[in-house]
């Protein structure tokens, strides 16, 4: 252990490797993770079950593929130091339930820390960067979330630089998720040491509210989504904000808010990682998180996050520029009443990021409703819908 320790500093302190993976997560990830729903209570027969449901709902069809154990499937460390998984729970070994995964063609991920705990105090990496890597390629992980608890006295920049390097001298390809909350500003470092990173403290399963805790709190998808203002020029194939995973059929929100916030987190380019049960979810959820249409919003490959264009009353509209001339465009009603909208094809809209013009006055778009798949003309004539209360008109702008 000592040994391996000190190869680990060494290593550590060398710039004679790259920090990151390239060419990974070039579209936001998507996938599944544990966490949402199922907090400490994961198992292997969960993570199997949860598998077989991806690929039998069609999500997996719809570009899912990563499956995500969080927190609690560690329960110490060996007399050399090295990770141990909880035997009762995962009876079979995390290496034989990575291979069942991937016998799905999916892509099997796993949860850690940086600190000397994980957040529901299981042993943390502090100090066993190299051998927990060294595992992770060994059983074949494709996706790390690495969290930030536990962590007196350590540098969020150093931390996080340290386990992607471990990651990268391991030698398995890994999409590195930093989970720091935003406190260090990621958004400004991180593009070169991990794939995503998190914008802010954990995310609530309600539309518009705060959960408070003492010294931290759980924020709802709209207070998230407000917290993403002014970070879009950071992300792009490769490294993208995450705002959290999603809560869509998580019970705490209806129908029309899950489809608000999943079409915000497409709109945002935001990674995709579903946190309900599978295997009781109603058709409702599937319905949203299969979409093709939004998703493809989503997985567009220019990997430009959306822009906030206006904001009026409680009526916000959006815009993302996508491959071959096109956009998408969302207006979101974040008031619980039914809301008009009318809006001019002609009114000059202009992304300075990415500095495209979309100029419907001289290029006639055709218009369809990503939700409803119906087809709404083009843009030569004026807008005039109606959105339902916590709900969204999306549309896909598809140049003639």
């Amino acid at each position: 252990m000592k040994k391996l320790f000190v190869i680990t500093l060494i290593i550590a302190s060398c710039n004679c490797f790259g920090q990151k993976f390239e060419g990974l997560a070039l579209t936001p990830p998507m996938g599944w993770n544990s966490w949402n729903k199922f907090g400490c209570n994961v198992s292997e027969k969960l993570i199997k079950e949860t598998a077989d449901e991806i690929v039998a709902s069609g999500m997996r069809d719809a570009g899912y593929e990563f499956v995500v154990i969080d927190d609690c499937w560690q329960v110490g460390r060996d007399s050399m130091g090295f990770i141990i998984a909880d035997p009762e729970r995962f009876p079979s070994g995390i290496k034989a339930l990575a291979d069942y995964i991937h016998s799905k063609g999916l892509k099997f991920g796993i949860y850690s820390c940086a600190g000397t705990e994980t957040c529901a105090g299981r042993p943390g990496a502090r100090g066993h960067e190299f051998q927990d890597a060294y595992m992770y390629a060994k059983w074949g992980v494709d996706y790390l979330k690495f969290d930030w608890c536990s962590t007196n006295g350590q540098n969020q920049k150093e931390s996080y630089i340290l386990m992607s390097k471990m990651l990268k001298k391991a030698g398995h390809p890994i999409v590195f998720s930093l989970c720091e909350w935003g406190g260090s500003k990621p958004w400004e470092w991180a593009s070169e040491v991990g794939h995503l990173w998190r914008t802010t403290g954990d995310i609530y399963d309600c539309f518009d509210c705060v959960k408070k805790h003492p010294g931290y709190s759980n924020w709802g998808v709209m207070k998230i989504l407000d917290m993403q203002n002014g970070l879009r020029k950071y992300a792009g194939p490769g490294h993208w904000n995450d705002p959290d995973m999603l809560e869509v059929g998580n019970g705490g929100m209806t129908v029309n808010e899950d489809r608000a916030h999943f079409s915000m987190w497409c709109m945002l380019a935001a990674p995709l990682m579903a946190g309900n049960n599978l295997t009781s979810m109603s058709d409702a959820t599937r319905t949203i998180l299969t979409n093709a249409e939004v998703i493809s919003i989503n997985q567009d490959v220019l990997g430009i996050q959306g822009l906030k264009f206006s904001s009026k009353d409680s009526l916000e509209t959006w815009f993302k520029p996508l491959e071959k001339g096109d956009w998408a465009v969302c207006f979101l009603n974040r008031s619980s009443k039914t809301v008009k909208i009318e809006f001019d094809w002609n009114t000059k809209v202009y992304d300075e990021f990415s500095q495209r013009d979309l100029n419907a006055g001289e290029t006639v778009y055709n218009l369809l409703d990503v939700w409803t798949r119906d087809k709404l003309g083009d843009t030569k004539k004026r807008l005039e819908k109606e959105v339902a209360g916590h709900d969204v008109l999306m549309l896909k702008l598809t140049h003639k």
